[in-house]
């Protein structure tokens, strides 16, 4: 999915083009491009807001009697400017339909070169839009990845977020807090620290909260798996927030959360990292159920496994494994342990000899 940072780039471009003047089939495909995401509307309502809060309105604004602002398309001349017709600034937020520019209706007028306009947008993106978050301002993107990808995403804070398997993941930052909503899959975080504005990620009805760490939050549906391999992080379950104790995990704990509550585990820094080898495109089982093994490579691969015979969904596996190689794994279970695989229909069907 597009990065939020390339959005907003496309709109400060958009932006660029209409302070410069645009022909009516650029604002046309303007019109086409925000209306076809909640995500372009977004960023260009940041951007046009911390464009009108910018120091450039105030000097558009000399002249203008003091708390009066000038009106949208109408700037006042600069002094010692030469007399011209006012100049439209025509491309708020509407719908597509039946829709011309200002512009349009107008003569050409001298507009701002659009290699001005085009810098302006660009610092007023690279300083944050600082008027935007003065005013409780929010920003919003989505990553997901297909079964069989992974993604890495440099989040705007300095984190990064590695993104597992068929995983979808939802960011709202604002001023005050960094809040990630894990729809499902799993996600590996490194949180860069800053204590006045929380990192969280909610999961369903829980939530793990982060200062300055290096965890994972696994999603299956109502289950949840919190790895912890540098720092601390709190577990939270935000249907008993002031009723129970939050769970506090350190470096080397992993804690399992169901329907019946929450399981804590100390394993070995080595175990830990077996749990997150996904992200060098490894898994790892350390005698492993079989059934177990076979969901693991599942979650990767869209050519399934299937375990048909029960008598063997409890056969203990070891090893390290590419994910992308269900074949070898498929060859140790025919070799090593004596089973029958048969291939049909896009699945693998695992049954005792």
């Amino acid at each position: 999915m597009t990065h939020f940072a390339e959005i907003e780039r496309t709109a400060a471009a958009w932006l660029a083009r209409r302070e410069s003047g645009w022909s009516d089939a650029e604002h046309a495909q303007f019109l086409s491009w925000l209306q076809a995401s909640t995500a372009h509307r977004v960023a260009w309502i940041r951007l046009e807001t911390g464009w009108r809060r910018a120091a450039r309105l105030k000097a558009l604004g000399a002249g203008m009697p003091s708390g009066e602002v000038p009106r949208p398309g109408a700037w006042p001349e600069l002094p010692g400017a030469e007399a011209e017709p006012a100049v439209s600034a025509a491309a708020s937020v509407q719908p597509a339909h039946g829709l011309r520019s200002q512009a349009s209706r107008r003569p050409r007028v001298r507009r701002w070169p659009y290699w001005t306009v085009a810098a302006a947008a660009v610092l007023l993106l690279a300083v944050g839009l600082g008027g935007w978050w003065q005013y409780g301002g929010v920003q919003r993107a989505e990553y997901a990845t297909a079964v069989g990808e992974t993604q890495r995403v440099a989040l705007n804070d300095g984190s990064v977020a590695l993104l597992s398997s068929d995983t979808r993941l939802a960011v709202t930052y604002t001023r005050r807090q960094r809040s990630l909503q894990l729809v499902q899959g799993e996600a590996f975080f490194e949180v860069a620290s800053n204590p006045a504005r929380p990192f969280a990620v909610h999961a369903g009805q829980r939530r793990v909260v982060a200062v300055g760490t290096r965890f994972s939050v696994r999603r299956d549906a109502a289950d949840l798996r919190v790895a912890v391999s540098e720092g601390r992080v709190r577990l939270e379950d935000e249907a008993q927030a002031g009723i129970a104790a939050p769970t506090m995990l350190i470096a080397g704990m992993v804690a399992v959360a169901d329907g019946e509550g929450v399981r804590l585990h100390q394993r070995a820094a080595s175990e830990v990292e077996d749990l997150l080898r996904w992200r060098e495109g490894m898994l790892v089982f350390r005698s492993t159920p079989l059934s177990q093994a076979v969901a693991e490579f599942n979650r990767y691969n869209t050519h399934k496994l299937v375990v048909d015979d029960p008598s063997i969904a409890g056969i203990p596996v070891g090893g390290s494994f590419r994910w992308r190689n269900t074949e070898a794994f498929v060859r140790v279970l025919e070799q090593g342990f004596g089973l029958r695989a048969e291939r049909r229909d896009g699945e693998t069907h695992l049954h005792a000899q």
